[in-house]
């Protein structure tokens, strides 16, 4: 069987032309002697029409005796209904059935209303879904306006590796495995220590790959395992990494609103709030930000790192994206660079999503000295030895430089108005969830 060159989503240039519709039956209803059967093919929805009086008896007793989720091949032509999902319709002339779902079988996930454990359980078939389909189209979106992004910008995808032989932000979230016989390697949290090292070779460089956190976190805004994208930057300031963030969520949603408004409008998604994300981004340091959760009732002490609820009080102040710079030292990772002005400051900076959802963005530049560094590592308890190859990048050609971790998951959940971010991954991975 050869691969279709028609899609629902491209219904519009096939007007007018015979075609074959390879899909799955989404829903069916009758008025009379005419038939009204919804396919999808993975693309979107469009909607038949089969009369009775010109079909075949048999087409129209086989679309009839159609179940939910059966998969077909639909014959007719496309024509214009601006009354139809998506403004075409198909007139079908002939059906043939692949595999008919069984009545005494029958798809599990009904039109109706169903707890989230038995979704989650049957995620393989709850993908199938207008409202899944379209977050899962989202997300395609997404990623590819990042690879377009940074390779339109000059910069070399050097994915790294996802088993390590150290953590780079200590050991306590990561998961651990016996290596053969070289004894323990983690699941990485990220690959940035690794990306630096590319940096040094190629300038300006990203990888993009799973991540894994072993929080033992049960939040809408936690998974286990989920996706990150990592520029890092030879020579880049923070003030370069800020500029580097807003420009690439701004490209985001544009290409976003671009491309998926049919799957944001099927969100229901508000998106003028959407179209007002534009440069620049409100930007404000720590000391301002605690100012202001103060203000608003917030009791977090100076020095700590700011929770989900300061970033929800934060982020709903704004209605863009807002960049937080310079938390305390002592309150993020060993490899970030101190203010030269405020030492017990670091050169970091978050962007926070605006509507409550949180840290989509978190970078900094990283050390560059040597010494710096090798105290950082015994002041967090890390074993130098592990460390060799990263203190290696300060020994030979040192220079200042930078990047940041963007978040898939986080990042469609609030392009796509989603509350819990487990809906934005095929298959998430939870606390106490690792079926299917």
């Amino acid at each position: 069987m050869a691969m279709s060159e028609f899609q629902i989503a491209r219904a519009g240039d096939f007007e007018g032309r015979e075609i074959t519709l390879r899909g799955w039956l989404y829903n069916l209803r009758e008025s009379g002697k005419i038939r009204f059967p919804i396919f999808r093919d993975g693309s979107g929805l469009m909607q038949a029409v089969v009369s009775k009086a010109e079909v075949s008896e048999a087409v129209w007793q086989r679309v009839g005796e159609l179940t939910q989720e059966s998969s077909v091949l639909a014959r007719g032509t496309i024509h214009r209904e601006p009354r139809a999902p998506g403004g075409f319709e198909l007139v079908l002339r002939d059906l043939e059935v692949l595999q008919r779902v069984p009545e005494d079988d029958p798809y599990p996930i009904a039109p109706k209303e169903h707890g989230v454990d038995f979704l989650l359980s049957h995620r393989h078939l709850w993908i199938r879904s207008a409202r899944q389909s379209a977050l899962l189209r989202i997300r395609h979106e997404v990623v590819r306006a990042i690879r377009e992004f940074f390779d339109s910008r000059g910069f070399f995808l050097t994915d790294a590796p996802i088993l390590t032989p150290a953590a780079c932000e200590g050991t306590t979230t990561l998961f651990g495995l016996d290596y053969f016989d070289l004894g323990q390697a983690y699941l990485t949290q990220s690959g940035q220590l690794y990306v630096e090292a590319t940096a040094a070779a190629l300038g300006k460089v990203y990888c993009f790959g799973p991540t894994f956190r072993a929080e033992k976190s049960k939040t809408r805004r936690h998974l286990t395992e989920f996706w990150m994208v990592e520029p890092e930057v030879a020579f880049a300031t923070l003030d370069d990494l800020m500029k580097l963030g807003e420009d690439l969520v701004c490209h985001i949603i544009e290409r976003v609103l671009q491309r998926r408004r049919p799957e944001l409008e099927a969100l229901e998604r508000d998106t003028k709030r959407l179209e007002r994300i534009k440069p620049p981004f409100p930007r404000i340091s720590y000391d301002e930000a605690l100012k202001l959760l103060h203000e608003k009732g917030s009791q977090l002490p100076w020095g700590e790192d700011l929770g989900g609820a300061d970033e929800t009080l934060l982020s709903e102040h704004f209605e863009k994206p807002v960049i937080i710079h310079r938390y305390p030292t002592k309150a993020k990772a060993f490899y970030m660079e101190p203010d030269p002005a405020r030492p017990e400051l670091a050169l970091c900076m978050d962007m926070l999503a605006p509507e409550g959802f949180g840290e989509i963005i978190g970078g900094s530049q990283r050390l560059s000295s040597y010494e710096l560094l090798r105290q950082r590592l015994r002041e967090h308890n890390l074993p130098e030895e592990a460390f060799g190859w990263y203190l290696d990048l300060r020994r030979y050609g040192s220079v200042p430089h930078g990047g940041f971790g963007l978040g898939i998951e986080r990042t469609t959940a609030w392009i796509a108005g989603i509350p819990h971010i487990r809906e934005t991954i095929p298959f998430p991975r939870l606390l106490y969830r690792i079926y299917p």
